[in-house]
């Protein structure tokens, strides 16, 4: 015979793990919205700029769970063909946390992370960029966040804590450019 408080103890891990499922399966389901308009999220929602670095961008479609996380995503984020690579551009409207590395994003879709460091382009501009491996493929992927006051960064830890902390003022654009190798 189990004691009462057993019972309890298997009841309430039975509600929070239930709680924890619902929790997860609201975005699937709700109807998502720009956290900073109250309108509904779409890809295609915000006027994106029609090169980058003199390279002429056509719009490419999300995946379904690219299109879930930009439901809920503070801003908006468009994919692109920019020739030789895929740009993705994130317009971001406040300080979020949701706005994070993009070696976190690879390492999470089973790629390997490697020769991460610093670079500079042919225009100066600071990137941080790495090589992502998985299954024989290669990508050198970069990115930057570039604040509308003109400062740059390359770390989202210090755009996070110099926007929270009001040393860099928005909108922000993310650009992260992935290449085969």
């Amino acid at each position: 015979m189990r004691s009462q408080p057993d019972r309890d103890t298997r009841r309430w891990q039975r509600a929070f793990l239930l709680t924890l499922l619902a929790c997860a399966l609201i975005p699937l389901f709700g109807r998502g919205t720009h956290a900073d308009s109250g309108e509904p999220a779409t890809a295609t929602a915000h006027e994106w700029p029609q090169q980058w670095d003199s390279r002429p961008l056509r719009p490419l479609a999300m995946t379904a769970v690219e299109r879930r996380f930009a439901a809920q995503f503070p801003g908006h984020i468009g994919r692109f063909d920019a020739g030789d690579a895929t740009v993705v551009l994130r317009d971001v409207r406040r300080p979020t946390r949701m706005l994070h590395p993009a070696a976190d994003c690879f390492r999470g879709l089973g790629y390997s992370i490697r020769d991460a460091r610093l670079e500079r382009d042919a225009r100066q501009r600071l990137w941080r960029c790495f090589t992502a491996q998985r299954d024989g493929h290669s990508l050198r992927v970069c990115e930057r966040i570039e604040a509308a006051g003109g400062e740059a960064y390359t770390d989202t830890s210090a755009w996070f804590w110099a926007a929270t902390l009001g040393q860099s003022t928005g909108p922000w654009l993310a650009v992260t450019r992935v290449a085969q190798l």
